[in-house]
């Protein structure tokens, strides 16, 4: 199975999982999907200064800047797979 598809595959998993990981997982899970399927995230911080949950969503994605693509989708894979085990 070539990371695309193991990927798209870990994708599906992650919503079948029978415990809801932890906010800190949730937000890496996040990051990484975003860096896998976009890149690196843009300049601009989210506008609401009180938006918080998208502050968060969007420091932890720019963290991985130039992380390349399939190194994100390996890391969102090998999570799942330890989330599902």
């Amino acid at each position: 199975m070539d990371i695309s598809a193991a990927f798209q595959q870990a994708v599906a998993d992650s919503k079948e999982l029978s415990d809801r990981p932890s906010n800190d997982t949730l937000l890496q899970l996040y990051s990484l999907f975003k860096q896998a399927t976009e890149g690196n995230a843009g300049e601009d911080d989210p506008s609401n200064p009180f938006d918080f949950v998208a502050k968060a969503k969007f420091a932890a994605w720019t963290a991985l800047r130039d992380k390349p693509k399939e190194a994100a989708m390996q890391e969102y894979i090998q999570l799942v797979n330890k989330l599902k085990s």
